[in-house]
């Protein structure tokens, strides 16, 4: 049985983190704590990796996994474009329970599978998530389940679902604690998904394309309700992934989500904005 480090106690943080910086860096998987839900990460440059989260999780390619990232650079070097709404949804709602889907930059060497060139963008806020992020780059993260079932919102509800097909498990403690569940289904602290794709210079609306633990009111006060498609009203723009409550995806902890015993040896990730410049991604 893979085992389970329990972050709250010293020696099994480090040991643990270092495990899971080998993991990614080989490809392999980890689940690791958010704020809303426990999630599958993989390193989102390596298909292959991917390709193995999506097969964990009994998922297709056209279920995509959304990207969780460390911070405000990392979103602007890998989408192509954020509106100024965007941005201050983001200011309001990150680090936290909001992912939103975008138009990824063209040059993005990567495969998240069938994502007709949008990628779904979450910053967690988890002190975990975000130092594993800070070390490795941008994760494809997905929620901590197998397909159909609920999230995982404890580490050992994770491993019972995925078993050995994860190689380093992190402990964080409950995930979602600190949100309301008002999400799609009872109990469910999703990430609530905004697809920003319909925005444009000649005006557009913003879907909320599942909700999450950040309410359609609380987006509303940001952004102004004029600029929210209404409730039942048809979409112009397909989003990235519609996952049943996850990370984020069934629940998920940064996707569409509709949510994520190694080497210590092994290469460690470079800063996850020097990444995406190497990747020809960094915007301009």
């Amino acid at each position: 049985m893979t085992a389970i480090y329990d972050c709250s106690v010293d020696s099994q943080l480090l040991t643990g983190m270092r495990l899971a910086r080998g993991a990614i860096g080989r490809g392999e998987l980890v689940v690791i704590p958010t704020d809303t839900v426990y999630g599958v990460a993989a390193d989102a440059f390596d298909a292959k990796a991917v390709a193995r989260l999506l097969e964990a999780k009994g998922r297709e390619r056209t279920s995509p996994p959304p990207v969780l990232i460390p911070g405000l650079p990392t979103l602007d070097a890998l989408a192509s474009e954020v509106p100024p709404v965007v941005r201050d949804l983001v200011g309001e709602f990150w680090p936290g329970g909001l992912t939103v889907i975008l138009r990824a930059q063209p040059s993005l060497q990567w495969d998240l599978g069938e994502t007709r060139g949008t990628v779904a963008l979450r910053m967690p806020a988890n002190p975990i998530a975000l130092e594993l992020l800070s070390e490795t780059g941008p994760l494809a993260v997905s929620s901590a389940n197998l397909s159909g079932l609920p999230s995982a919102t404890t580490a050992a509800a994770a491993e019972e679902m995925l078993g050995e097909s994860i190689a380093v498990y992190l402990d964080g403690g409950e995930a979602g604690s600190g949100y309301e569940a008002i999400g799609e289904r009872p109990g469910d602290t999703s990430s609530t998904i905004v697809d920003a794709t319909g925005l444009g210079e000649h005006g557009g609306v913003l879907r909320i394309v599942r909700a999450g633990v950040i309410s359609r009111e609380r987006i509303a006060a940001v952004v102004g309700e004029d600029l929210l498609e209404p409730e039942g009203g048809d979409a112009t723009a397909e989003p990235a992934e519609i996952a049943p409550p996850v990370a984020d995806d069934s629940s998920e902890p940064g996707a569409p989500e509709t949510s994520d015993a190694v080497d210590a040896g092994a290469p460690e990730a470079s800063d996850p904005v020097d990444r995406a410049d190497e990747a020809g991604t960094a915007a301009s």
